[in-house]
């Protein structure tokens, strides 16, 4: 899990970078139309729309860019219609990269990633070649300095938390996908300051990369986050911190 935990740090340092940028919102805005579109526009009745609420309210997403978003999901506004995507593949050092993708051309993402993985020794694959390795679980973060271990512990657990890591500076809780949003809202009721909840695919193995390869790495899921058809990237490679720093 150590590998999953460093990523995650990098991820949450990344997505402040992101959010300067506005690509947050932009990913937001998708995450909930399509979330929307599929289990319909009540959060109460929908885990995956209670959960991007969540991560749009992270991000300072105003309420009435919300119920725009949701609106436009449910067909209410005219809005684009996005597709669900996923592509995986390799990158260096034969580590797993996933990918998941919400897009209005399906041709047009697929030119791009197969370009993207072409660059800093990265290869596109077939479906299925490397989803084995990854399930899909909710993560809810918590800053090891601002939160009781063992507080976060009690609450999360009690809420229905499967596991509880410590590692990198960070807190972990893992759950099941649809039990996100309620033990985020248990840990915000009992003043545990939560710095993000998502569904992620987490890796059942990772593989430690030093020196080129890992340097390679990041410089290609930085390629990946970049454009703009991807909402979230996903890997089991080990990269040291201080290689992450870097970036």
């Amino acid at each position: 899990m150590s590998g999953h935990s460093k990523w995650n740090t990098i991820k949450r340092k990344k997505g402040k970078e992101d959010a300067k940028r506005g690509k947050l919102f932009t990913k937001a805005i998708k995450e909930i139309q399509i979330a929307a579109r599929q289990g319909g526009g009540d959060p109460g009745g929908n885990p995956r729309l209670r959960t991007a609420i969540l991560n749009a309210r992270a991000v300072n997403m105003p309420s009435d860019n919300i119920e725009r978003a949701i609106k436009k999901g449910t067909g209410e506004l005219e809005g684009t219609s996005y597709e669900e995507g996923s592509f995986e593949g390799y990158g260096p050092g034969g580590s797993a990269i996933y990918i998941e993708t919400l897009s209005d051309n399906r041709n047009r993402t697929v030119s791009e990633i197969r370009h993207l993985f072409s660059k800093y020794g990265g290869s596109m694959g077939e479906s299925g070649c490397v989803s084995w390795i990854f399930s899909k679980r909710g993560v809810i973060v918590l800053d090891a300095e601002k939160a009781d271990e063992e507080k976060v512990m009690e609450v999360a657990l009690e809420a229905g938390a499967e596991d509880i890591t410590n590692e990198d500076g960070a807190i972990e809780v893992l759950c099941d996908q649809g039990s996100v949003a309620e033990i985020k809202e248990a840990l915000d009721q009992a003043g545990l300051p939560v710095e993000s909840a998502e569904v992620s695919m987490i890796p059942s193995n990772t593989v430690s990369l030093t020196g080129k390869e890992a340097h390679s790495c990041m410089k290609l899921i930085e390629l990946f986050e970049d454009n703009d058809d991807v909402q979230n990237v996903f890997t089991n490679a080990d990269i040291p911190a201080e290689v992450m720093a870097e970036f």
